[in-house]
């Protein structure tokens, strides 16, 4: 009973959150609309035994959303003042949407340990059910049958990682090298040179 319940819950709230990620005019609304949406996502793969594409819907995708929130907070031209002044106004409406995650929170965990929905009856022809959770078996398959190429993905990524370092940190010759070392001992009065040029005369540099 617990287990329909949750799936009505999880399914009605992400249609809705996903709806609001359309209609919000305020970006960074829609931004938070879709981390719920993921949410209520990763509630449903729980639901069907799915965790660990429950783990990387809360871990790589609100992670990315996360970051994505950054970027629109430091890109868009976004009146601060206004965001503050809805802030009071509002409260209200994030404390309804904190209770209701919560309570999906309690719901998940509740279903999880009831055990995940049949999406079918099973088949005479069917294998045999796998005693162990699915992070487990994925776990098993990656390191045993898929350990060659596994590695291999690993070994390409850091490569990438040190090849974007190396572009970031390379000494360019057509720029004046920077000497960290002598701009930390500057002395205050030694940054600035007040200049008092004669009208129309400009500045000698």
């Amino acid at each position: 009973m617990i287990q329909v319940f949750a799936f009505y819950l999880f399914a009605a709230l992400a249609i809705l959150s996903a709806v609001f990620v359309i209609l919000s005019r305020n970006p960074v609304h829609s931004v938070l609309w879709l981390i719920v949406a993921f949410f209520n996502a990763a509630g449903l793969m729980v639901l069907v035994g799915a965790e660990f594409i429950a783990m990387l819907l809360v871990i790589v995708y609100v992670g990315a959303v996360a970051v994505l929130f950054l970027f629109v907070v430091m890109m868009l031209d976004i009146d601060f003042a206004s965001l503050r002044a809805g802030f009071v106004k509002n409260f209200p409406l994030g404390i309804a949407i904190a209770v209701v995650l919560l309570a999906e929170l309690v719901f998940g965990i509740g279903a999880y340990r009831a055990g995940s929905i049949d999406l079918a009856p099973a088949a005479a022809t069917a294998a045999p059910p796998i005693m162990t959770s699915n992070i487990a078996a994925i776990g098993q398959v990656l390191y045993s049958r898929y350990l060659f190429l596994f590695e291999s993905a690993g070994i390409i990524l850091l490569v990438a990682m040190i090849g974007a370092i190396v572009l970031t940190h390379r000494d360019r010759k057509d720029s004046r090298p920077q000497n960290i070392d002598r701009q930390n001992r500057r002395r205050p009065q030694d940054a600035t040179v007040n200049m008092r040029p004669e009208v129309g005369g400009g500045l000698e540099l």
